[in-house]
């Protein structure tokens, strides 16, 4: 089956790359990233085919590694050399879980998505990139984000500059998509804004979004502030979450994919030491 098959291609036509439909699309997530670092396109995936991702997650779902930790915003380990008003000092409970790539079925529609050249390249071209470039790593290149009943996603930053989710499945009531669009930059870690929305005191840098499955969501998350707030009722929260990069050959460090998946493979030891695109802490 092809990606065509699944994408609702009368809004989103893959197929027809620099068409007048595609070029309408890209325009307008072009403008939405630019203007506050997030786009939704919502019902991207045909609503028929819902149901099957929902049994795909299913599936999947116990393959998820689940250790709730108690982490910063960087997910970086205490540093008592920081200035006590430090961001870093403000500690929150992750309790989602990844199942890794590996654990996913390549025959899942997430699976066919994030490894399709149609998908690859809209999903480029949104972003104004010449290409994008799938992760080498074996794990953390395509997840599937769970958050049980009980359990958030705290505040964090991503790793990549920009974060491509789809969501599978919604909760029954919470599990909110919160962001703070552009709170750092490359050069400034902004650290008292940071620390306002910690500490219940940022409203004013705070945007949610509601999303439903099949919205496919293209994010500027290395610069935005995030979290999923505490997902409530008999029914977890399950997400997507497609990571490109600009260049081949990317690998997470042993240190963060132990953190995420509870084990490290011989490509994470070997990639462990390379150099990063920017200084921000995480």
């Amino acid at each position: 089956m092809s990606v065509t098959d699944v994408v609702d291609t009368d809004r989103y036509p893959l197929a027809d790359p620099g068409g007048d439909a595609w070029r309408a699309v890209v325009a307008q997530t072009r403008r939405e990233l630019s203007e506050v670092g997030c786009s939704v396109l919502s019902g991207f995936i045909r609503a028929d085919c819902f149901d099957a991702l929902c049994d795909e997650g299913a599936r999947a779902a116990p393959d998820a590694y689940y250790q709730v930790e108690i982490v910063n915003v960087y997910n970086t380990d205490p540093d008592p050399g920081l200035p006590a008003d430090h961001p870093g000092h403000v500690t929150m409970e992750r309790g989602n879980a990844f199942v890794p790539r590996d654990r996913i079925e390549p025959t899942a529609i997430i699976h066919r998505l994030y490894t399709s050249p149609e998908f690859q390249r809209f999903v480029a071209d949104c972003f104004e990139l010449d290409q994008l470039y799938e992760l080498a790593d074996p794990l953390s290149g395509l997840v599937l984000n769970v958050i049980r009943p009980g359990r958030q996603h705290p505040w964090h930053f991503d790793t990549n500059e920009f974060t491509v989710s789809l969501l599978t499945q919604e909760p029954v009531d919470g599990g909110v998509f919160e962001y703070c669009p552009n709170i750092r930059t490359a050069s400034d870690e902004r650290f008292d804004d940071v620390r306002s929305v910690l500490l219940g005191r940022g409203e004013r840098f705070i945007r949610q979004l509601v999303l439903r499955p099949g919205d496919l969501q293209l994010f500027k998350g290395r610069y935005a502030l995030h979290r999923v707030s505490t997902v409530h009722g008999d029914r977890a929260r399950h997400t997507a979450i497609f990571a490109y990069s600009e260049r081949p050959g990317v690998i997470g460090s042993p240190a963060r994919t132990r953190q995420l998946f509870g084990r490290v493979l011989p490509e994470h030891l070997a990639a462990a030491g390379r150099v990063r695109v920017d200084q921000l802490l995480d």
